[in-house]
């Protein structure tokens, strides 16, 4: 299964004014501060407990001590999938998460364990019904994408 290329307009929104330029998904819901948002409360938790630091399954796959070089990666590659700068393949090339993730043991429950993180992660951002439903169709569909192995 293949994920789909970068999305160019999801909302259908263009603002006033000259040229009516399309606004990108990450304009749309705040641009970096947004993402940054997601990305810290995925790690660290909604609530600063919790989330995939505290998470037994998924922190063993992070081999730095600290998560603050995984949290750069996802927040790029994010901002970078949903129309902001292209910071994530200027540093690191093409995104290829299924190889990226191949090393990796993704069997159900770690994915499962992914998508409730980031799940508590995308309801906590103050987000429009529509821009909600969009990110979480991606996330959800991404997380399934990757799944690797049946084994425990």
């Amino acid at each position: 299964m293949s994920l789909p290329s970068r999305p160019q307009n999801l909302l259908g929104r263009t603002p006033g004014g000259a040229g009516g330029r399309t606004v990108s998904f990450y304009d749309e819901v705040g641009g970096h501060d947004t993402f940054v948002t997601l990305v810290d409360r995925f790690y660290d938790g909604v609530d600063g407990e919790g989330g995939v630091a505290a998470d037994e399954v998924l922190r063993p796959m992070y081999p730095e001590a600290d998560l603050g070089p995984a949290k750069q990666r996802l927040r790029m590659f994010l901002e970078q999938y949903w129309g902001g700068p292209g910071t994530y393949s200027e540093q690191r090339g093409h995104p290829r998460l299924r190889m990226r993730h191949g090393g990796f043991k993704v069997n159900p429950d770690a994915r499962d364990r992914w998508l409730t993180h980031m799940r508590a992660a995308v309801d906590s951002l103050d987000l429009s019904p529509a821009a909600h439903g969009v990110l979480w169709d991606y996330l959800d569909r991404a997380a399934h994408s990757l799944l690797n192995t049946f084994e425990d």
